[in-house]
């Protein structure tokens, strides 16, 4: 056995609060700018006051003269322009490189994770583009209702300076004012979480119903389809107007607080300048610092902003939380393409499992359904892990290896292949490395691709738009794509199961001649494929019933029985047994029994 550590697995992932620190500090000096343009507009907004306070008690005779005292004020004016256009630019820079930061880690995590997430794909997509853009907003409301609360402070100090009497009236409201947002940002966040996630429910539904359009047009079910999307419509509607009475009530409330504050504020400031305590001019900066230290309305905003943020962040945190497989750093060792299924348990499936597919043979796996074919499949490639038990290749358990390593040792083919790509060329292409175009050709030959691809409006060069294909030749493109990249193992998942008795024979011809050296693990459904190959694997309740040829296997009743009542057994064999007759399939090479 190869030696290397099995990478520790990785640390938790972030939740929301957390994330959004991540995502702020991604936003890198932008998020400073905003704070500084926020603090700057928030020094004007206190001081504007009490400058035309000054200004104002500047005008009986003996003062300065009233221009020169409203310099100040004008100054102050302009500062608060130029922060706010400051802000605005801040604000969408940081917020654009946080939405980027968040949507870029949560696809490669996306990616990284693969088949074992089970979150819908219309969902998905909901979270990386509708969720991080909410989320990407939090580096800039948090600062900006931080420096919210300054004009409020600011207020209720130079209150104190004027008139210690009207700050007291002033403070002893502000607790319950901040208990009413901490309510509100609580109720929020729940009220925009189950917002989002409801919306999320009609996109996955509508993508998956995208995906069957063939078979709900086929099935005339289009109305039921609608109904059934569009079902989660009322709790969004629920939701939306759930968060329309959050804000709106916190809104009243603090209008009242703000009319009752201004109204004392008034009344004890009316006192004293009737007692000679207040000038005129302090007696309006007053009324104007109780409308500061009480005018929640800007924090408000901010506040609404970040409740929506930490629940985009919640939906973003909740995928990140599927923890990724964590690959080695170790190259197998030379080999023949051996792998070992050892105690493997997965799924829920398979069940202690021991299995050894020797290097260089032609390998069916048959079962009926739902007797873990698929899995073991997945399994031998890593695209899942066991829950207990390990797989080897050659030797070296697969966490060991790198993942640029494992990708290029074992080679896929599905029964429903995904084209990625601009061109048909680069479909074939899609892997680790891009080989040279001239086996890139010699794949699609042996896949028996060649000839359809070259039909096509630019041949190779078509774009993949432009190039429908029936379900046979995506396959065949699926199996281009693996015979490009072959390692020393291809796992064919089913992957003829498309394709007429002729191509299928082909195929498997090529399999032999070119590939013969390789390990061929194939999900087999039909008799002929499994008549075909070197060495048959029969599943049968999650473990391993019998090992041996299909010649030997076919004695069994229980093992035709897997191949259904259609199947027609020929005249006896020459060892005794009965065999089905069939010209397609994996075709015996590289090796024996």
């Amino acid at each position: 056995m190869t030696s290397g550590t099995i990478p520790a697995p990785r640390p938790p992932a972030p939740g929301a609060d957390r994330l959004l620190l991540r995502a702020t500090r991604r936003a890198g000096g932008w998020t400073a700018l905003v704070a500084a343009a926020a603090l700057a507009d928030a020094a004007a907004a206190t001081l504007l006051p009490l400058a035309l306070a000054r200004a104002i008690d500047a005008v009986p005779p003996g003062g300065p003269p009233a221009g020169q005292a409203f310099w100040p004020c004008a100054a102050l004016v302009a500062v608060a322009a130029a922060a706010e256009v400051l802000s605005e630019l801040a604000s969408g820079s940081g917020t654009a490189r946080a939405t980027a930061w968040l949507r870029h880690t949560l696809v490669r995590h996306l990616l990284a994770v693969g088949p074992a997430l089970r979150v819908p794909p219309g969902d998905v997509a909901g979270r990386v583009v509708g969720g991080a853009a909410e989320a990407g907003v939090a580096p800039v409301a948090a600062p900006e209702a931080v420096t919210g609360l300054l004009p409020a402070v600011g207020a209720l100090a130079v209150l104190a300076f004027i008139d210690w009497r009207t700050a007291l009236a002033i403070a002893v409201a502000l607790p319950a004012i901040a208990l009413l947002m901490r309510v509100f940002v609580r109720d929020i966040t729940a009220s925009a979480h189950r917002y989002l996630t409801v919306q999320g429910t009609i996109a996955g539904r509508l993508a998956e119903a995208l995906t069957g359009a063939r078979t709900i047009a086929a099935a005339g079910t289009a109305e039921r389809e609608v109904a059934r999307i569009l079902a989660p419509l009322p709790g969004l509607r629920a939701e939306g107007e759930a968060m329309w009475r959050v804000q709106g009530g916190i809104a009243a409330r603090g209008l009242l607080a703000l009319l009752l504050l201004q109204v004392a504020a008034i009344g004890v400031a009316g006192a004293g300048l009737a007692a000679g305590r207040l000038t005129p001019g302090e007696l309006v900066a007053t009324v104007q610092y109780a409308g500061l230290a009480a005018g929640f309305g800007p924090v408000l905003t901010q506040v609404l902003r970040l409740g929506r943020a930490r629940a985009g962040a919640r939906r973003a945190a909740e995928v990140l939380a599927v923890p990724a497989p964590v690959h080695g750093t170790v190259d197998p060792p030379p080999g023949p393409g051996r792998l070992e299924f050892r105690g493997v348990t997965a799924g829920g499936v398979l069940a202690d499992l021991d299995l050894v597919v020797p290097g260089g043979l032609a390998v069916a796996v048959v079962g009926r359904s739902g007797s873990g074919k698929s899995l073991l499949a997945a399994l031998a490639g890593r695209l899942a892990d066991p829950d207990r038990g390990e797989v080897l290749l050659d030797g070296t358990p697969l966490p060991r290896l790198r993942r640029e390593a494992l990708r290029r040792e074992i080679g896929y083919a599905f029964a429903r292949p995904a084209l990625f790509g601009a061109t048909a060329l680069d479909a074939i292409a899609f892997g680790p490395d891009r080989p040279p175009e001239s086996w890139l050709r010699e794949a699609a030959r042996a896949a028996r691709a060649d000839g359809f691809v070259r039909r096509l409006p630019r041949g190779y060069a078509t774009p993949l738009a432009d190039a429908p294909m029936s379900g046979g030749e995506l396959q065949r493109m699926g199996l281009a794509r693996a015979f490009a990249h072959a390692g020393r193992v291809l796992v064919l998942d089913d992957a003829t199961s498309s394709l007429d008795t002729v191509t299928e024979l082909e195929i498997s011809e090529a399999l032999v001649s070119r590939f013969g050296d390789r390990t061929r693990l194939v999900i087999a459904h039909r008799a002929g494929t499994a008549a075909r190959a070197d060495l048959v694997v029969w599943l049968d309740g999650g473990t391993v019933r019998a090992c041996g040829t299909h010649r030997e296997l076919w004695r069994d009743p229980g093992y035709r029985a897997v191949f259904g009542p259609a199947t027609t057994p020929e005249p006896a064999a020459a060892d005794g047994a009965d065999e089905p007759g069939s010209s397609g399939g994996i075709v015996r090479g590289g090796g024996g029994s």
